[in-house]
């Protein structure tokens, strides 16, 4: 999925024909993005200063698992370590009194690849007024800390964050998930302030407690969470999935279905908003993959080719920066291509 349409070419740079024929890719480039480390790179002749005093109009852009300054700036950072441990976004996940939980699996990286393509894009549009490239630096760990940011922000001016709670004392009950009575999950919000509260009492058949004292505001529903819930957790079970679907829409309430990743794949509000596509094989036929988060309506925007394999276009792209076949076969026998 992440390299569906592009193509692959294998250079070792440590060999320095190997690093001379990606600088000759580089100078003919708009944009270098990078995921190695500060110190491989300037062992490799390839660090920032050196690349962009040689293409000034480069935009020059690295993504690591740290940043490029401090002590921890060359340790090795994939995303459940340097997104997801390091930065607090697993001890914010972590259930009150239970043990970490793993990252699903390329989270961090997709969202951090979002980060880099803006800051590209930034960097494109100061370049088209400046006429000259920069360096951008990017990070699992920033992003991360960007991502958590509202509790993080918390933690910055009040010196704390809320533990993850179980659903019987979150701060909200009416922000949760419910279970109907076919045994289907639905996730419920609530907007600022006391509006949906009747609302949602009345779909359900509790107008009751709308001027319960134990449920009559914001605070006394917090205060009084594990009653709320229990109470909300009756009203839901006597409803099948379809009722409480059509009792929630009818409210105009926020809410969502829990889907399983075999029914959010077939989902028909997610065909319809694109978040499926065809991708083309090797051999010629296609597969659902999912799509890129932005569409461009009207255009052609979907993938054009299969993820390429390991060397699959080397010898195609050193011919196009002009090697000879002669001068391609001497760079294979060397080690620097593959």
């Amino acid at each position: 999925m992440d390299n569906r349409g592009k193509r692959g070419i294998v250079l070792d740079t440590t060999k320095p024909e190997g690093r001379d024929a990606l600088l000759k890719l580089i100078d003919r480039a708009d944009i270098f993005i990078t995921n190695v480390r500060p110190g491989g790179l300037k062992r490799a002749g390839l660090a920032p200063e050196t690349v962009l005093q040689r293409c000034p109009r480069l935009i020059y852009a690295t993504l690591t698992g740290y940043g490029l300054e401090g002590p921890d700036a060359d340790r090795p950072g994939m995303d459940a370590a340097a997104f997801w441990a390091r930065s607090g976004l697993a001890a914010m996940f972590r259930p009150k009194g239970g043990e970490p939980v793993q990252l699903r699996t390329a989270l961090g990286d997709h969202v951090a690849s979002l980060a880099i393509v803006a800051g590209v894009l930034a960097a494109v549009h100061e370049r088209n007024a400046t006429g000259k490239g920069r360096l951008i630096d990017a990070s699992l760990l920033r992003t991360a800390h960007y991502v958590g940011g509202s509790d993080l922000s918390i933690q910055h001016t009040r010196g704390r964050v809320a533990s993850n709670r179980p659903r019987s004392a979150v701060p909200n009950p009416l922000v949760n998930p419910f279970r109907t009575s076919d045994d289907r999950w639905i996730s419920l919000l609530m907007r600022q302030g006391d509006g949906d509260w009747p609302k949602i009492a009345r779909l359900l058949g509790i107008e009751h407690l709308v001027k319960d004292p134990r449920f009559a505001t914001s605070r006394a529903r917090r205060e009084n969470a594990a009653e709320l819930v229990a109470l909300l957790d009756d009203a839901f079970a006597k409803l099948d999935y379809a009722q409480a679907a059509a009792a929630l829409d009818g409210e105009q309430m926020v809410w969502a279905p829990i889907l399983s990743p075999a029914e959010a794949i077939s989902d028909p509000q997610a065909i319809a908003a694109g978040c499926v596509v065809q991708t083309p094989t090797h051999e010629g036929g296609v597969f659902n993959a999912p799509a890129s988060p932005v569409r461009f309506p009207g255009a052609d925007d979907g993938p054009k080719g299969p993820a390429p394999r390991f060397g699959e276009h080397t010898r195609a792209v050193l011919a196009e920066l002009g090697y000879s076949e002669s001068e391609i076969d001497a760079l294979y026998s060397s080690g620097a291509a593959a």
